[in-house]
């Protein structure tokens, strides 16, 4: 008796402080951007969260000698560069190279980005892109570089404060139109 009453109390002491966290941050998805009608400069506005962790890794080649944010690790006699970039890292997008697709960066280097789009499968949520899939190994650019990711990190997805996406400005006008004047 006494044990289900502090479960009880327990549950209740949870539920208050989950539902008063108020989580604003949702999935940023091809729904959203077409409700919202943002062009381009105001996503660039926008401060995006990564939704899950993102793993990248490549072997280094002799050549390969300068490391700027990676770990270096040996495996079966090869030197391994890491790179995590956390769930909930923030991000902002530094440009958009055509339609549904942004190139997001987690870092203050603007060549470091990863590529985000629309996923059908994932209910056209942007999700980490990569140029190839095999199987449970996929290729992302990085830097510049070709690394590897695992394909749980094609769940990787872009959230939005939604409560701070909708208060991007628009600076709106409309031309009254000009005539011929005599």
């Amino acid at each position: 008796m006494k044990s289900e009453i502090l479960l009880r109390i327990g549950l209740f002491g949870f539920l208050i402080i989950s539902t008063s966290c108020n989580n604003s941050l949702k999935y940023f998805s091809q729904e959203m951007h077409s409700e919202f009608q943002w062009d381009n400069n105001e996503i660039k506005k926008i401060q995006f969260y990564l939704s899950e962790d993102i793993f990248l890794w490549r072997k280094l080649k002799e050549e390969d000698t300068r490391i700027k944010n990676g770990k270096i690790r040996i495996v079966d006699d090869s030197e391994v560069e890491e790179i995590v970039i956390s769930k909930n890292t923030p991000g902002v997008v530094i440009f958009i190279p055509k339609k549904n697709k942004l190139a997001v960066s987690f870092d203050e280097d603007d060549d470091l980005f990863l590529m985000f789009g629309p996923n059908p499968k994932r209910g056209d949520k942007y999700v980490l892109l990569a140029k190839d899939w095999d199987r449970r190994i996929g290729k992302v650019t990085y830097g510049g570089q070709v690394y590897n990711t695992l394909s749980e990190s094609a769940f990787a997805g872009l959230l939005v404060d939604i409560k701070e996406a909708k208060n991007v400005k628009y600076n709106s006008k409309k031309a009254t139109g000009r005539r011929v004047r005599d």
